[in-house]
């Protein structure tokens, strides 16, 4: 297995497309908003090039899967349960479970619900929180940032749709995955926030025109409401996450996040992953910051390659 291979399973009453390289232990990919396993592409041949088999999905809702219709399919427990549901179609009671941005959020669920299938985890961008008993996610956003914030526009089933319409598919990628500001999405009062993102004039040097062209494609085929769903059911997974109010995640995780990261200073998400909650909620825990903003596997992919392949170098084979 030299070069990336594709295919569709079913899991949890949905196809998904996975993309694989390698042979040896495996590794998972969780891809993040707005993406698709491409956003992997540098790790998938790095870490199947050192003995892993190493496979990225497309996430319910993203490029080549299924993308249910209703928002209450896009729970923790969907997005676990397709997981589960690939690791027993591939025949491994257990996996390194890598996630970025949501996937992230999708990895640290999977390793609070079902600690037995995941040998250790590695996510960056997105921390883990304990469940808030007194407030639901998406209307505690609300109330703290406003309208404005780009969480509160898309929890709106089809807003985010009309105004991202209001540009081609490739603009809409560069605004998202070339962000550089630091501070939070939040767009002025009365607009709306694909309007207020900026398209920048240059492209970095870590990613290019056709690269970017490739997710631009996928998602006019797909569409933006599977992958925007996500969003939709955070109060739904307030409600479903309650008997896990105040526990540990139980498996050994590395985070990385970027220093540059958006709300990384001005949210007190620096004085978090640095305190005691943050490690008493995860025992086995290394943190690492990076020189970097939101999308770090893709803008800093050698360094992000070498920490992941540092850390599952830690698990050898039984």
């Amino acid at each position: 297995m030299n070069e990336v291979s594709h295919r569709r399973i079913k899991t949890n009453r949905i196809w998904v497309h996975i993309a694989e390289q390698g042979r040896g232990p495996l590794v998972l990919l969780l891809h993040g908003f707005p993406e698709i396993w491409y956003s992997w592409r540098h790790q998938i041949s790095f870490l199947a090039n050192h003995g892993y088999h190493v496979v990225a999905p497309d996430l319910r809702g993203y490029g080549d899967s299924d993308s249910p219709l209703s928002p209450s399919s896009y729970t923790f427990m969907h997005y676990v349960g397709d997981i589960i549901g690939l690791l027993d179609h591939l025949g491994e009671q257990q996996a390194f479970v890598v996630g970025h941005d949501v996937g992230a959020a999708i990895a640290w669920h999977l390793s609070l619900f079902r600690p037995e299938r995941v040998k250790a985890s590695i996510n960056l961008g997105v921390a883990y929180f304990d469940r808030n008993p007194n407030a639901k996610l998406g209307e505690s956003l609300i109330r703290t940032f406003g309208d404005g914030f780009y969480i509160s526009q898309f929890q709106e089933p089809g807003r985010a749709e009309r105004t991202f319409a209001r540009y081609d598919y490739l603009t809409v990628i560069k605004k998202f995955l070339l962000i550089t500001q630091t501070d939070n999405l939040i767009a002025p009062p009365g607009m709306e926030i694909i309007d207020y993102l900026e398209t920048p004039s240059r492209l970095p040097p870590w990613i290019t025109e056709e690269e970017l062209q490739v997710y631009a494609d996928k998602f006019q085929e797909s569409g933006f409401t599977g992958a925007l769903n996500y969003y939709r059911a955070l109060d739904l997974n307030w409600e479903l996450t309650a008997p896990w109010q105040g526990s540990k995640i139980r498996v050994p995780v590395k985070f990385m996040v970027g220093e540059n990261d958006i709300g990384f200073d001005i949210n007190g998400i620096r004085q978090y992953i640095e305190g005691n909650v943050f490690r008493n909620l995860i025992p086995d825990l290394e943190v690492v910051m990076l020189d970097g903003h939101h999308y770090l596997q893709q803008e800093k992919h050698h360094q992000v390659s070498e920490e992941i392949l540092s850390f599952l170098a830690k698990f050898p084979p039984e």
